[in-house]
C-alpha cells in the first residue's frame, strides 16, 4: 500500500510524521511523496492560530477532492480540539487525537481494514525521510506542557508532559545515523521540560546523545527561554551541537509578557543571548513575536519593537494575535483592532528583514561547514546548490563538486550575501 504523510505547523508535527513513516514501512507499506497516488493519506493538523485551523480544514478537503478513493486519517491539534468537526469533513475516515498518536499507525491499519505486506518490511527506513527531501530528521523527545501561556491552545490540546526514555532516543538517533542521516533535531512541546518526569534534564539528554551517538550534527527545536541551567550552556563547547537556538520571546514588553503569563523577562532573555554570543561568536538566535496581543498599547508596542531591534535576532517569526476560544487571552479586554495589528506586523517584518541582512553580513569571510541539501534553479543560471551552515543560515554554491552533493558536509568560505541566503563559490 502507498501511504502519503502531510503536515501543517511545528517541527514536532514533522517529527511525528517521520515516526509514522518508519512504522508504516516496518508494517510493509511504502511512503509516497504524491498524495494522488496514495491509498492512505495521513494529515497531521495544526491549530496554533485560527488561520492554521482554517488551513487544516482546507488541506483536508483538498486532499479528499484530489484523491477521493484514498482512506483519510486526520490527527494533530486541530483534530484534537475539534474532533466532531474534523470527523464530519467529507472524506475523513478516522480522527486520531494527540493522546493516541503513538497508536495511529496500528489504529489505521487495523480499523480501516488495510492489508499489510510484511515482505517489504526490510526496506531501509531512510526512504521515509529522503523521499520527502530530508537530510535531517526531527526526533520527538517530549510531549505536553505544564505551563499555560494565556494565548496558547496547543498545550491544552497536547495534555500533560511526557518524556521519552533517554535510551530510546539514543537508539532512534543511532538508527537514523546508520540510515545516512547527518543531522538530528530534538523536538518537543516543552523541550526544556524534558526529563522532569524521568528524574533527568534536557542537558542530560544532550550530553548522552553527544556521548553515545556519532551523529555529526545535533540541533534543538524551539526552546522556551527559561529553565536553562549552566550545564546547558557548557554543552555548546562540543562542535557537534549546532550554535543556533530558536527562543520564543513573544513580546519585548515586560507588561505584555506578564499578561501572556510568560516566565522570562526581557532582562533575563537579554542575558541568555549575551551568554550564548560570548561563548560562540555568530551564535544565531531566532525567535517568535506576537503583535497586537490584547491590551498592547502604543508604548508597549514601541518598547517591544526597540527590544527586538536591540537584541539583533537572526530571524523573526511574526504572528498577529489570533483569539483562540478556550484560552485566557480570548477573555482579556481591549482586543487590538485588526488594522493596528496589520500595521505593527508590517513594521516588524521590515525590521526582521534588516536584522537578517545584518546577521548575514556578520558571516562574510567566515569558513563554515555546510550540510548540502540539494539544488534549485536560481533566477539566473547556473543552478545553485543549497545547504545550511552550523548556525542555520541558508547558503548557496555554484561549485558542482562531490563535496557539494546532497547530504555531504564540506567546508567553504562565505563570500557574499543575497536577500535570503549566503553565497560561496
Amino acid at each position: 500500500m502507498l501511504v502519503h504523510l502531510k503536515t501543517l505547523g511545528c517541527r514536532l508535527n514533522e517529527a511525528e510524521l517521520e515516526t509514522w513513516a518508519q512504522a508504516f514501512q516496518t508494517a510493509g507499506h511504502q511512503i509516497t511523496p504524491t498524495a494522488t497516488a496514495a491509498q492512505l493519506v495521513v494529515i497531521n493538523s495544526c491549530a496554533v492560530t485560527s488561520d492554521a485551523a482554517r488551513k487544516s480544514r482546507q488541506l483536508i478537503r483538498r486532499v479528499h477532492r484530489d484523491n477521493p478513493h484514498a482512506k483519510l486519517v486526520v490527527s494533530g491539534c486541530y483534530a484534537t480540539l475539534n474532533p466532531v468537526e474534523a470527523a464530519e469533513i467529507m472524506g475523513v475516515d478516522m480522527v486520531v487525537a494527540n493522546q493516541d498518536k503513538a497508536q495511529l499507525v496500528h489504529k489505521a491499519l487495523t480499523e480501516l481494514n488495510l492489508d499489510s505486506m510484511p515482505a517489504m518490511s526490510t526496506e531501509p527506513g531512510a526512504v521515509a525521510l529522503f523521499s520527502r527531501g530530508r537530510q535531517r530528521a526531527f526526533v520527538k523527545v517530549q510531549d505536553g506542557c505544564r505551563y499555560r501561556c494565556t494565548f496558547c491552545i496547543v498545550t491544552i490540546a497536547r495534555g500533560d508532559e511526557q518524556s521519552r526514555p533517554l535510551q530510546e532516543v539514543i537508539d532512534e538517533i543511532n538508527t537514523l545515523h546508520a540510515q545516512g542521516i547527518q543531522e538530528v533535531v530534538l523536538t518537543g512541546v516543552h523541550l526544556g521540560g524534558y526529563g522532569a518526569d524521568l528524574a533527568c534534564s534536557l542537558s542530560d539528554l544532550i550530553s548522552a546523545v553527544l556521548t553515545h551517538t556519532d551523529i555529526p550534527r545535533l540541533r534543538l527545536g524551539s526552546l522556551e527561554p527559561w529553565e536553562l541551567s549552566p550545564a546547558f550552556f557548557e554543552l555548546f563547547a562540543n562542535p557537534r551541537l549546532m550554535p543556533h537556538l530558536h527562543l520564543p520571546l513573544q513580546s519585548g514588553s515586560d507588561t505584555v509578557l506578564r499578561r501572556m503569563a510568560r516566565r522570562c523577562k526581557t532582562e533575563e532573555f537579554s542575558a541568555i543571548v549575551a551568554q550564548l554570543r560570548k561563548q560562540i561568536p555568530h551564535f544565531n538566535v531566532t525567535t517568535d513575536i506576537i503583535v497586537g496581543f490584547p491590551g498592547e498599547t502604543e508604548q508597549e508596542w514601541q518598547t517591544s519593537y526597540d527590544f527586538v531591534k536591540a537584541i539583533g535576532f537572526g530571524q523573526l517569526h511574526i504572528f498577529s494575535y489570533s483569539k483562540r476560544e478556550g484560552t485566557k487571552a480570548a477573555e482579556l479586554p481591549d482586543q487590538v483592532p485588526e488594522a493596528v495589528k496589520k500595521q505593527r506586523s508590517q513594521q516588524l517584518h521590515q525590521l526582521g528583514d534588516r536584522l537578517k541582512q545584518d546577521f548575514f553580513k556578520q558571516q562574510l569571510g567566515q569558513e563554515v561547514a555546510v550540510l548540502w541539501e540539494g539544488s534549485e534553479d536560481a533566477v539566473e543560471p547556473p543552478a545553485l546548490r543549497f545547504g545550511y551552515t552550523p548556525n542555520y543560515c541558508r547558503i548557496a554554491s555554484n561549485n558542482k563538486t562531490p563535496s557539494t552533493n546532497s547530504n555531504q558536509i564540506s567546508n567553504c568560505r562565505v563570500v557574499s550575501t543575497r536577500e535570503n541566503y549566503l553565497l560561496t563559490v
